[in-house]
């Protein structure tokens, strides 16, 4: 690297990719200590229904069993918003694959042995399979206590199967819908489940020492794994230290805590490190999936295009707890209420308990599937109303100064410029329509809006001996390269260094301050900042010791190479290891702390209620093309190019984004086209292995066209916004909007499959239909049903 180059920007390679292909790095799955004990869960095969009979005896009494641990081990409950997680099953059960039992044992195999070998009956009780089932009146509860949960989040209205409901309320919407200058058009959709597919599964190792619990964890949230598993084993969190290796895959499948207090149990009980890992089966069956959703969009349009008001009802599949999608609620608001201006709206997204697997956070979560409706809905507004749909997106995506469905004044012109340079990309490349033969074709654009997910993140920088730094925090490196690469950079660029100067603690919550965790793609924003900020210090320190040292002012001085230099005056001054020794021998080691939270967005007050996030301080945009072509005989579809303009703020490492662009946009090819979680008549997953979950392979890639759009407003460090988090936002709406466009159909489902697609090709489908969603908006509120 010439040290004359700005670090910020470089198109720099990971430090921790050669280890990576030569399978040399050693996550959680690949660890073990001398005398560890592995663990097994006994799980419910019943969907619904009373524990009549548990007995553990004759289990505990077989070769190799360590320890067995139940609902008594673990009185606490966790949750987002509600406590209403419980680690074991006790009196009742409430899906197939819930835990009701631990055992650790000197081999996995006893383990699972004496799983299979405790005694267990269960009275089956009715269940609630599908959202339209537990809506229903009189529908069997989930949760009959659903009333004596602790609240930990206040706003959201609960009640029966509802486990949380957000709304937005702003303008008059009856008014603008009984306008006889309007059109009004009506759109209903409907998604599946989709599985993360981690190549490395939940995985755990727990010892118990000296009174603490130390957990050695694949996570993405080291300290919710500390504060949850306190709340289970309802003990202090000052008893727990977790600590995170590199994580082999997460998509949001470990942003909450998992099977990590399991192992604590475990390890306390028998006195050995107990390992727990999840085999591929219960990872497809227990996955935190992307949830199921329905969701119905209605707009009033005027003659010349605008948006006089739109309502929507989105209920989301919780599964048998309310989990993350309790915090998801937010992000209607700002996904399916987000890309355009709206003169009214008003929006309720609701949390359905079902008696199925809970769900969880995934990459832009439902992000994507409002995205898929809105742009569906968007595309559907312009045939009613006969306009073409770019010119529609030019006259209604949000600009400077523009009002968001909260209220939010968002800044800055970032989506029209974006849909121009798309335009720009689409007339420099030809039209792939030859390609398409005999097919039909279709080409589409679309819009989406994201947000960096801020919040409280901290950083330590020392300063060494020998000139290099050591970065403390608690960030997790998840396959991104966020932490192995793009934060160093930042402290590099900082303090005059390389990259490869920079060491990189792995998390440890014993060690590092708080962080509230990697997704919603916060690190580079909420850990760079907090990293830039420790930086800075170290840099002042250093500054004016060497000010000090070379009688010069530290505004003449430069960090260099390794060196403290006069400005101008290429190798002149000290070295970073002779300011060491002058600290060292004046004022002790020089270190630097730094600390970020969000700054806060106003939004409109008393509009939005149930909201974790009223408003977005960073929102993300993004404009996603794509060419199809659709095999009429077959319904097989063919990406036949793809193209991304991508709001980045400021490209940090360009050659890193467009990896994780290209990563995000094959990954919503299997969302779009394939991947689909199924549940039979028990509420499981039918999905049990990589046979029976169709995941994009190396033959599915479709080279993605790239630009990245620089100078959006941002209060990311050096004017960054995140770049992991987004790139698979569009890609179901982009695929539907263009497969609509080939077909002439109305698109209102994914993944568009061959057999789901030939069945739309030859109209042999019902339009979708909702019976559960009331016609009149608020009579799908609590209260007023």
């Amino acid at each position: 690297m010439n040290h004359d180059e700005a670090v910020i920007g470089m198109n720099l390679p990971r430090r921790d990719a050669a280890d990576k292909l030569r399978g040399r790095t050693r996550y959680t799955v690949d660890r073990s200590y001398p005398g560890m004990a592995h663990g097994a869960l006994l799980r419910s095969e019943v969907q619904s229904g009373l524990i009549v009979h548990l007995d553990c005896s004759k289990a505990r009494a077989m070769p190799g069993v360590r320890a067995i641990v139940t609902a008594q081990d673990a009185p606490g409950r966790h949750g987002i918003g509600v406590a209403d997680e419980v680690l074991f099953a006790s009196e009742r059960v409430r899906f197939v694959g819930e835990p009701i039992a631990a055992v650790a044992a000197d081999t996995l195999e006893q383990a699972r042995a004496a799983a299979a070998a405790i005694e267990l009956t269960i009275q089956p009780l009715p269940a609630v399979t599908t959202m339209e089932d537990a809506l229903a009146p009189g529908a069997p509860l989930v949760h009959p206590d659903w009333e004596s949960h602790e609240i930990l989040f206040q706003g959201g209205k609960r009640g029966g199967n509802v486990a949380w409901e957000a709304t937005v309320v702003r303008g008059d919407v009856d008014a603008a819908f009984a306008r006889d200058d309007v059109t009004i058009v009506d759109s209903h959709f409907r998604v599946p489940r989709q599985n993360h597919l981690s190549f490395e599964p939940r995985a755990v190792i727990a010892q118990y020492e000296d009174g603490r619990f130390h957990i050695e964890t694949s996570t993405q949230v080291p300290w919710t794994v500390r504060t949850a598993t306190a709340r289970y084993l309802q003990v202090s969190p000052a008893q727990i230290r977790v600590t995170v290796p590199p994580v082999g895959g997460a998509f949001g499948l470990k942003f909450d805590c998992a099977i990590e207090p399991y192992a604590a149990l475990l390890a306390r009980a028998s006195g050995r490190p107990v390992k727990l890992v999840n085999s591929r089966q219960e990872e497809m069956q227990t996955c935190l999936c992307r949830e199921n959703a329905e969701i119905r969009i209605r707009s009033a349009i005027t003659r010349d295009g605008q948006i006089a008001a739109r309502e929507a009802v989105v209920l989301m599949d919780g599964g048998a707890f309310g989990g993350e999608q309790i915090f998801l609620t937010t992000m209607t608001a700002h996904t399916l209420g987000g890309n355009y201006r709206l003169q009214n709206v008003r929006l309720v997204s609701r949390v359905i308990y079902t008696n199925t697997p809970p769900n969880g956070a995934f990459r832009a979560c439902n992000g994507v599937y409002n995205t898929f409706a809105l742009e569906r809905h968007t595309d559907e507004i312009c045939a009613v109303i006969d306009m073409d749909p770019l010119e529609f997106r030019r006259r209604n995506v949000l600009g400077h100064k523009d009002i968001g469905a909260t209220g939010q004044v968002f800044e800055g012109d970032v989506l029209a410029p974006m849909l121009g340079k798309m335009e720009q990309l689409k007339a420099s490349k030809p039209s792939c329509e030859s390609k398409a033969g005999h097919r039909r074709y279709g080409r589409a654009t679309v819009v989406g809006t994201w947000f960096v997910f801020v919040g409280p993140s901290s950083a330590t920088v020392n300063l060494n001996l020998d000139g290099s730094v050591t970065l403390v925090t608690s960030g997790v490196e998840i396959g991104s390269g966020s932490m192995m690469q793009s934060i160093p950079q930042i402290v590099a660029d900082t303090l005059g260094l390389r990259p490869q100067d920079v060491i990189v603690r792995t998390a440890d919550t014993d060690g590092a301050g708080y962080d509230l965790g990697i997704g919603g793609g916060r690190q580079t924003v909420a850990l760079g900042a907090a990293s830039r900020m420790a930086s800075l210090e170290v840099k002042d320190k250093v500054l004016r010791i060497a000010s000090q040292m070379l009688e010069a002012s530290a505004e003449d001085l430069v960090l260099r190479e390794g060196r403290v230099e006069i400005l101008g005056a290429r190798g002149s001054g000290v070295t970073l290891t002779q300011i060491v020794e002058r600290a060292h021998a004046v004022m002790g080691p020089i270190a630097g702390t730094g600390a970020f939270t969000k700054p806060g967005v106003a939004a409109m007050p008393g509009c939005a209620a149930g909201h974790f996030i009223e408003a977005i301080d960073i929102p993300v945009f993004a404009v996603h093309d794509c060419e199809v072509a659709v095999d009429t005989d077959t319904g097989h579809i063919e990406v036949l190019s793809y193209a991304v303009v991508q709001d980045v703020g400021r490209a940090l490492n360009p050659r890193a984004i467009h990896g994780q662009i290209q990563g995000g946009v094959v990954q919503g090819l299997g969302y779009a086209l394939h991947e689909e979680i199924t549940l039979g008549d028990q509420g499981q997953v039918l999905q049990t292995g990589l046979e029976s979950f169709r995941v994009p392979l190396a033959q599915d890639v479709v080279p993605v066209d790239i630009v990245l759009h620089e100078g959006a407003p941002s209060i990311g460090p050096l004017g960054i916004k995140g770049a992991g988090e987004v790139p698979i936002l569009n890609v179901g709406a982009a695929v539907a909007c263009a497969v609509a466009h080939a077909t002439g159909c109305r698109v209102q489902e994914l993944p568009l499959t061959a057999p789901r697609t030939l069945t739309m090709l030859l109209g042999l489908n019902e339009p979708l239909r909702f019976p559960h969603i009331a016609d009149q908006w608020r009579q799908n509120l609590l209260g007023n049903e």
